[in-house]
């Protein structure tokens, strides 16, 4: 029987994720997606994935200066 693998997706752990200390307030790992599947309303305002079409390359976590993406 086929079965379809779990794929990684980028979530934010927002316990760790402080928006107001990225440079101008916009969220570096929102910039830092290449496929922009990270949204922020405004600056300073929390940003939100789309883990459902996430591609999990990971620039995101990359460049998340609180290590507020996790990878699952």
């Amino acid at each position: 029987m086929w079965r379809q693998v779990p794929r990684k997706m980028a979530l934010v752990n927002y316990r760790k994720c402080h928006p107001q200390s990225c440079a101008g307030g916009k969220c570096a790992a929102a910039l830092a997606c290449p496929h922009k599947l990270i949204k922020q309303d405004a600056p300073y305002e929390t940003p939100m994935p789309d883990p459902a079409i996430c591609r999990c390359c990971a620039k995101c976590a990359v460049a998340c200066p609180h290590k507020a993406i996790e990878l699952m």
